[in-house]
């Protein structure tokens, strides 16, 4: 197949590897929930492409998010659910309705509005109607916490449930009175770990989690970040004990934990 830089190229492309026998093995494996952690990957891939100032990494990362669209979009296909031009003509009328001091109204006039608050009130409206084709009870919708998206990664709810929440006071007064929730969350691990009960841990892990993000915005620090630098700093040093061991002909692989742990803290001290 000859590349093509219309959308419709990759359109066929997908529904080839989903075509049964002649198709790929693994794609044709493949359904929505396996999909969904690759979607999520590719978006972060994206903005780590951004953060680096990537433009080359970022046109390929946008083309490998946009497989993940059109991934989805063929598997809905199939189920006669939806196909990708619904996809895009759901998005076109979105951005067209949200917009509509961009676009001219069903009266051919452009609203003078105020931006921000109708944007909100249309995404409202929108919620409101989503919710009502799935049956969803719509006054539930009213919660405070209503706005705050499900979808988004669970550091970010986190931090901004309570946000919203401490906009209405619901929030401790000091960093050190979250310090005592964290400690008191670390000793419930601890019992549940002593009794056995392994959901119940990983229960108390999330709730230690959870007062965790609640730390770093206490102290005005922004938990992804915090945990990306965290991350680094742990791929640096063990960087170092890797190439510490190599020196001497050793390997990871045939390092004890004593010896890997005494280079860790050489490398902690070097910094």
């Amino acid at each position: 197949m000859t590349p093509s830089r219309d959308i419709a190229g990759l359109i066929e492309i997908m529904a080839q590897l989903r075509t049964p026998v002649t198709g790929c093995p693994w794609d044709l494996e493949q359904d929505f929930a396996s999909i969904a952690p690759y979607t999520i990957e590719e978006a972060y891939e994206v903005a780590d492409a951004i953060v680096r100032h990537d433009l080359g990494d970022l046109c390929d990362e946008l083309g490998d998010l946009l497989l993940q669209v059109v991934f989805h979009a063929r598997m809905a296909e199939e189920q006669n659910a939806f196909a990708f031009g619904d996809v895009v003509e759901a998005i076109t009328r979105k951005m067209i309705r949200r917009h509509p001091h961009v676009f001219p109204g069903k009266d051919g006039k452009i609203a003078a509005t105020d931006v921000k608050g109708t944007w909100g009130r249309i995404k409202a409206e929108e919620k409101a109607e989503r919710a009502a084709r799935r049956g969803v009870d719509v006054p539930s919708l009213s919660s405070f916490l209503a706005s705050v998206k499900a979808g988004q990664p669970a550091l970010s709810q986190a931090m901004e449930l309570q946000t919203k929440a401490s906009s209405v006071g619901f929030d401790w007064n000091d960093p050190r009175a979250v310090l005592a929730k964290i400690r008191e969350e670390a000793d419930e691990i601890e019992a549940a770990l002593d009794r056995g009960d392994q959901s119940e841990v990983a229960a108390e892990t999330g709730d230690l989690m959870f007062a965790l993000v609640n730390l770093a915005r206490h102290v005005k620090a922004d938990p992804e970040l915090a945990l990306r630098g965290t991350n680094a700093k742990f791929e640096r040093r063990f960087g170092y004990i890797e190439r510490a061991l190599a020196a001497k002909g050793s390997s990871l692989q045939e390092a004890s934990l004593e010896q890997m742990d005494a280079l860790w803290n050489e490398a902690k001290g070097a910094e």
